[in-house]
């Protein structure tokens, strides 16, 4: 008779040093390697464009209403714990969440930007993980692609539908964000000459 092994919580995490990035999926820890500057910036630029006018309103003309956050540890289950590259919660549904670790409501979005290490990930089993706990919309930024697709979760249908795929060429308004328009080609490092 085999064994089953030791499915891993959020304790695992915590004992992980501090610049250790770590999830926890289906029990089973995950350490990706640091991200690529590319990864970073579109990261950064995304979480300028929403988070500016949806979270903190820097004069970008958004309506806010939202906690949007940066890599914050995301308890989806007690062995599915995430730090989405971004995250983002209704005001309504989650309260000031600045001394909160894990968060346990989860996200109306997530953002993931993909890298050459972790795209399958992403792609595959996250949007699974997340598709498991009805997140209602999930953002694949590829900065290598310099593409976004979007996707919204309906659970009465049978899973993710694709909002959109936009290029760096396309000015977009993508829910659930469409209040404003997004200029997807800033999200990615300049194009090499």
């Amino acid at each position: 008779m085999q064994r089953a092994s030791k499915l891993e919580t959020y304790e695992a995490l915590s004992s992980l040093p501090e610049q250790q990035r770590g999830e926890i999926v289906g029990g089973v820890l995950v350490t990706p390697p640091s991200p690529l500057p590319r990864h970073a910036r579109a990261q950064r630029a995304a979480g300028r464009f929403i988070g500016g006018p949806f979270d903190d309103d820097d004069g970008l003309g958004g309506p806010g209403g939202w906690w949007i956050l940066p890599e914050v540890d995301v308890r989806l289950g007690v062995h599915d714990i995430v730090r989405p590259d971004l995250a983002g919660w209704r005001r309504a549904r989650l309260d000031d969440p600045a001394d909160v670790r894990p968060i346990e409501v989860v996200p109306d979005w997530v953002c993931e930007i993909l890298s050459p290490s972790n795209a399958a990930h992403d792609r595959v089993t996250k949007r699974r993980l997340y598709a498991n706990y009805a997140v209602p919309y999930y953002w694949l930024i590829d900065p290598e692609a310099r593409t976004l697709e979007a996707l919204r979760y309906d659970g009465a249908q049978g899973g993710w539908f694709e909002v959109g795929t936009y290029d760096d060429t396309s000015v977009a308004r993508i829910e659930p964000f469409e209040a404003i328009e997004l200029p997807v080609g800033r999200l990615f490092s300049p194009k090499r000459g």
